[in-house]
């Protein structure tokens, strides 16, 4: 490694520690009454996110497509402290059901302070073999509904001073294999909402966006696609819960979770070469 290199890779080390320890600190109070939609939150993070926010006694919606799962989900909120929890069964890839949540949202709750985006549709763990359809399917489903009911919610987010988390992933800012209509959709997300980020700073909007970055997270779906093909790690979806909801609390622009994803991002543009290789000798064999 240069010398230039190594200055360069330490100095953002340093910047990157810096910005966490001068974060805002989490007060859990600041949940308490909040009106949040969690959007897939029928299992895994989602699910894991929406019995946070009722420990911390927030007001809550939530929406996937299992309505019957959606019930026993909300009850479970209701137990553990939220003042309410209501359900409302959406199918993503459906433009009226995506507006539908969020004005069923609007309408129980008399407004949002938060709209966690999180749902994705399923897809294989494998080579592409050329189906565009399902790649213009998974879009609809983990891009434009994002950007749809983020732009219905805006408005009473603006009111609130709200904030806008967007649950994304490591494979939207460097490539594998195997996840090609997967990570086309995440890279998506990151560029738009990136870009969305600027604007509402640049206008002074009430609104913050938190774009949260993950790892392999022990969720059923994303382990029954990976196990005997890797060893990555993968982290519980209780804690990347919890990391999200307090990224979104104190309206940080980004979540890197597990906190090595954020090195593991920059490897790929400081040392590309190293990182293809590593990626490409990952696997113990082809899914």
């Amino acid at each position: 490694m240069g010398t230039f290199t190594k200055i360069l890779f330490a100095s953002v080390c340093v910047a990157f520690l810096a910005v966490k320890w001068t974060a805002p600190s989490f007060n859990a109070e600041s949940l308490r009454g909040a009106r949040v939609l969690v959007t897939g939150a029928s299992t895994g993070i989602g699910e894991q996110m929406a019995y946070h926010y009722a420990r911390f006694g927030a007001q809550i919606v939530i929406t996937a497509r299992r309505e019957k799962v959606l019930q026993q989900v909300a009850d479970k909120c209701l137990s553990l402290g939220a003042q309410k929890a209501l359900y409302v069964a959406a199918d993503m890839a459906s433009e009226s059901d995506a507006d539908n949540a969020v004005d069923f949202a609007l309408e129980k709750l008399g407004g949002l302070d938060y709209l966690v985006l999180n749902h994705i549709g399923p897809t294989p763990f494998s080579m592409w073999d050329g189906d565009v359809e399902h790649t213009k399917w998974l879009m609809k489903v983990n891009f434009f509904s994002y950007i749809q009911m983020a732009w219905k919610a805006l408005p009473s987010l603006e009111q609130n001073k709200g904030s806008l988390v967007v649950v994304s992933s490591l494979l939207g800012r460097m490539q594998t294999p195997f996840v090609a209509p997967y990570a086309s959709t995440k890279f998506a997300l990151n560029g738009f909402f990136g870009s969305l980020q600027h604007e509402l700073v640049m206008k002074k909007s009430n609104v913050s966006i938190s774009i949260c970055t993950l790892g392999l997270i022990d969720t059923e779906s994303a382990m029954d696609k990976v196990r005997g093909i890797t060893d990555v790690p993968a982290y519980p979806a209780t804690d990347t819960a919890l990391n999200i909801i307090m990224t979104g609390a104190t309206r940080q622009p980004e979540l890197f979770y597990p906190w090595f994803t954020y090195y593991v991002s920059l490897s790929k543009d400081l040392f590309p070469y190293i990182s293809n290789y590593i990626i490409q000798n990952s696997y113990s064999r082809i899914p």
